[in-house]
């Protein structure tokens, strides 16, 4: 048998590296939150193809326990690899602060990125040395956070102040109307945490992206010395690296048309694509896994 010369195992690991390089980065969330985390992917790496999987069935993760959380997001992360993604986007803070260590240990094989809330950035650009962090029950009780808390917040001297509304994603989901009693409850919650001396307000569920921009205009109007951050860019900023790193990167060229997103859910419900077309600006065919 003929050995391979090294230029032929050079264009097979080329070839190889094309073929993942094709391939569609996986996203998952229990509703369509995560699409806030799409916003900000697609927007940084526009050559690449997305599956977005919405566990609608089960929605919301933030009330559950902890091996149920678990369960739900392997199964998840099975059927996104199932699907052939190069990289699989833990896109629920629930879900990461629970499952994301078992995830990974499970599928050492693929890249997976989780959510953590924002608050290092958060806890180091801090003045008063007070911030504040709005999520899910799970969010807030898992480890991710308050190991952060631990490992950043603490050597810092910085107050974390946690906060739970369970309204918020039922709002962001009824298209965020500003005559709502869960609006005028974020106005109230803006002077609390002004009162309570916070310069900063992490958003740690990927429901709440949606309503930032309420937010600053609402600080803005009120005056309040309030910054408000996010994990999107960062997430995006991190798989692009993942990317690049295993030389994994589609690039965009002159041919290269625009890939729509492959949206899967896996209860139907038939208010989901006008939902969907409401938050993203965009119409997307919803497919439904049965």
């Amino acid at each position: 048998m003929s050995k391979i010369s090294e230029q032929q195992l050079a264009e097979n690991l080329q070839a190889s590296n094309n073929v993942m390089a094709s391939a569609p980065i996986g996203i998952f969330d229990s509703g369509i939150g995560g699409l806030s985390v799409y916003r900000h992917l697609a927007q940084q790496l526009p050559a690449e193809r997305y599956v977005y999987y919405a566990d609608t069935l089960h929605v919301p993760y933030g009330n559950r326990d902890s091996r149920e959380i678990e369960t739900l997001t392997l199964n998840a992360v099975e059927w996104l690899y199932q699907q052939g993604c190069k990289l699989i986007v833990i896109a629920c803070n629930s879900a990461s602060a629970h499952a994301l260590s078992l995830a990974r240990v499970r599928y050492p094989q693929i890249p997976i990125v989780g959510l953590v809330p924002a608050l290092k950035p958060a806890v180091l650009a801090s003045r008063s040395r007070h911030v504040a962090v709005l999520a899910t029950k799970a969010t807030l009780e898992g480890a991710l956070l308050n190991q952060v808390i631990t490992d950043i917040a603490a050597p810092n001297n910085t107050t974390v102040s946690k906060y739970f509304d369970p309204q918020l994603v039922p709002w962001v989901e009824a298209g965020m109307p500003s005559n709502a009693q869960t609006a005028s409850h974020l106005r109230q919650r803006l002077l609390h945490l002004a009162a309570e001396g916070i310069d900063y307000l992490v958003l740690g569920c990927t429901h709440y992206p949606f309503f930032k921009e309420f937010l600053l205009q609402e600080i803005e109007q009120q005056q309040l010395a309030i910054t408000v951050v996010d994990s999107g860019q960062a997430i995006a900023a991190r798989v692009q690296s993942l990317l690049i790193d295993n030389k994994m990167l589609a690039l965009l060229d002159a041919d290269n048309e625009s890939y729509p997103l492959r949206f899967y859910a896996s209860k139907y419900d038939d208010k989901l694509a006008q939902l969907v077309e409401r938050l993203l600006g965009q119409k997307v065919d919803i497919h439904y896994l049965t």
